[in-house]
């Protein structure tokens, strides 16, 4: 499907890779992984036809599709929800555009013979029937099926896209992208912006992806889930294996520690060769047999051992001044978005020294509660800030806020006061922005350089207490392991909000459930918390109950039985092979319509050709309300 061969990229007269070469074949799952700014976004840029390289050779078949999902995503103001996801099938908007236009016509014209009005009706029915064979009578509820996986409710389908934040906007990029049914998926962080159901979601569809998907996340679950292949990126050099992420991080360091092994024992040999030759060169007699040893030398191919990119962020958060034994005492904290309830009533009492970890749901108040601490946003009822409390926060799009026509350096400068001044090329260095990295303008550095350059102009001002909001996001996972030391070694009051479960163990005293308007206590880490609630992961506490819509009321729980769980467990089976069935059925139709379109007359003439494509259609269809049936029932069952 796709050839590269010997691919090469320089950046400022040095090669940021060399010499990169694979295949992307149907089936692969694809996790490209590497530190930040290794070249992986590069890479998708490049694959996809938007950057340029250097030397090598992309090749792919004629009619291979191509998808990619960037990290910076621009929208074009006035759009809904379903007209942006809409988008995603030009050609078909096109047709209804020429379709409406011929009814108005028809509409109007009375010379029913003339020899226009007859080729009106020509174009008529020829129009009609391509925009069938395409899926025109299909695309609109494949669509909200899509919007409504990826987190999205009937009543935001009408809603402006610039009302969303730039965390939804991209999901309805990626909405566009999964409708288009690209040979090729590339996805540059797709898990970032996305909660747990969602995720879970796209674990599925791209589980049962038919075409080529390459990923990069930093999502180690996410990775083990869906691929089946890692390629890593270090040095400049690229690691290829047939594994999903965990089990490529053994098989890679069993290879390594084979190379060490191998290349030992050749070095002994070679240190006794050379022991020969030097003893053989003293005597006459022997030089014949030295110059021999010599050429055997000569044609040993060394062994060299693969290099690992050690080079890591160094972090620590100094404490500025000792504050009070009370940090913060909220008192009948309650927040609403319009109509929506958020918090209600929350009393919380936060004591000097803790370490808390905010976890549910997305949508029940984790990143709320944190703005209404730090007095970003208002609210109801009371929040009172102990004495010396100095707060230093990191928002959840905090590398959002950047400015991407000032360069690195600029960047620090600008926040940085009289004190801090000094130390900001100091702190860039352990941050990893040496050199020329500094005069890099912000709009060219990779997501998790952006929360890298975020996470420097933190350390600007002084702080006791520490309140980050999903601060792993887009950070490479050696980059996150130096941030959890950091924080483990932080003297201050830490809260953070986080999915991550590998990340939060170890790091937190406290955790704080969010889930119907309220708050619940658990004195204990997170797999403390996970026992306390009989959960294996984390993440089946960010999942939400199902609940019929009859039966929704504010703040109630509808607890299920074993039988109704049980029941459930099933038609979610049951509705993941619908629709990898349907995903294979459409995909088959489509080869059909596309040789129809080329090649009618051929096509038509094959024996049964028209009754096995009807059937397709018809069992199609037959999923499709299959499909809704068990959605419904899903939606039922509480």
């Amino acid at each position: 499907m796709l050839n590269v061969h010997n691919l090469t990229v320089a950046f400022q007269g040095e090669n940021l890779f060399e010499g990169f070469a694979f295949q992307l074949n149907n089936g692969d799952r694809v996790g490209l992984v590497g530190k930040n700014g290794a070249g992986k976004s590069t890479l998708l840029r490049i694959i996809s036809g938007e950057q340029e390289y250097d030397s090598g050779q992309i090749a792919t078949d004629k009619e291979t599709s191509i998808g990619f999902l960037k990290q910076d995503i621009d929208f074009i103001k006035g759009r809904t929800v379903l007209q942006e996801a809409y988008e995603a099938f030009a050609e078909l908007k096109r047709m209804e555009q020429q379709l409406e236009s011929i009814h108005e016509q028809l509409e109007h014209r009375t010379d029913y013979e003339s020899d226009s009005y007859h080729q009106l009706m020509v174009d008529l029915n020829e129009i009609q029937h391509q925009y069938e064979i395409h899926g025109g009578y299909h695309y609109q509820g494949e669509t909200e099926r899509i919007l409504q996986g990826l987190g999205f409710v009937r009543e935001d389908f009408d809603r402006l896209t610039d009302t969303f934040s730039g965390g939804w906007r991209m999901r309805i990029e990626l909405a566009k992208l999964l409708l288009q049914n690209h040979d090729i998926l590339l996805l540059d962080e797709p898990t970032n912006h996305l909660d747990i159901e969602s995720i879970l979601w796209l674990e599925d569809f791209l589980k049962s992806y038919p075409g080529a998907v390459v990923l990069v996340s930093h999502d180690k679950m996410f990775l083990d889930h869906v691929t089946n292949r890692t390629m890593e990126i270090s040095l400049g050099r690229l690691y290829d294996y047939p594994k999903p992420y965990s089990k490529y991080l053994v098989l890679r360091q069993e290879m390594r520690e084979q190379q060490l092994a191998t290349q030992k024992n050749q070095q002994k040999q070679i240190e006794h060769t050379e022991k020969l030759i030097e003893k053989f060169r003293a005597k006459a007699s022997k030089a014949s047999m030295a110059q021999s040893l010599i050429k055997k030398l000569d044609r040993i191919d060394r062994i060299e051992v693969d290099e690992d990119d050690h080079s890591v962020m160094s972090l620590r958060f100094p404490i500025s001044v000792t504050p009070g034994k009370v940090i913060a005492v909220a008192e009948k904290a309650s927040k609403s978005y319009g109509s929506n309830q958020v918090l209600h009533g929350v009393d919380l009492r936060i004591e000097r020294d803790s370490k808390i970890a905010f976890v549910g749901q997305n949508g029940q108040g984790k990143s709320t509660l944190a703005k209404m601490i730090v007095g970003d946003i208002p609210y109801e009822g009371k929040i009172t800030l102990g004495h010396n409390v100095q707060i230093g926060y990191f928002a959840q799009n905090q590398a959002e806020y950047l400015d991407g026509s000032k360069t690195v350096e600029s960047t620090m400068l600008d926040a940085a006061d009289e004190k801090s001044r000094p130390r900001v090329r100091d702190i860039l260095g352990a941050f990893l922005f040496r050199g020329d990295d500094v005069q890099k303008y912000v709009r060219v550095l990779s997501g998790g350089e952006r929360n890298r350059l975020a996470l420097a102009k933190l350390l600007l001002q002084p702080f006791n207490v520490l309140i980050m909001d999903e601060p792993t996001n887009h950070l490479d996972i050696k980059s996150k392991n130096v941030l959890k030391d950091a924080l483990k070694n932080f003297p201050g009051t830490l809260l953070l909000v986080s999915h991550d479960r590998d990340f939060l163990q170890g790091l937190t005293h406290k955790v704080y459930e969010f889930k119907n308007h309220q708050i619940k206590e658990y004195l204990g880490d997170i797999d403390f918390f996970l026992e306390q609630r009989n959960l294996q992961h984390l993440r089946e506490a960010e999942i939400k109950e199902p609940t019929s819509k009859a039966g929704m009321q504010r703040g109630k729980e509808r607890k299920t039985d074993f039988a109704q769980q049980k029941r459930l467990k099933s038609l979610q089976n049951k509705l993941s092979k619908t629709e990898s069935a349907i995903q294979q059925l459409e995909k088959e139709i489509k080869e059909l319509d596309f040789e129809l379109s080329v090649n009618y007359e051929e096509t038509i003439a094959k024996p049964n050709f028209f009754e096995a494509y009807q059937g397709k259609k018809a069992q199609l269809d037959q999923l499709m309300e299959a499909w809704e049936t068990i959605t419904h029932e899903m939606e039922s069952i509480g």
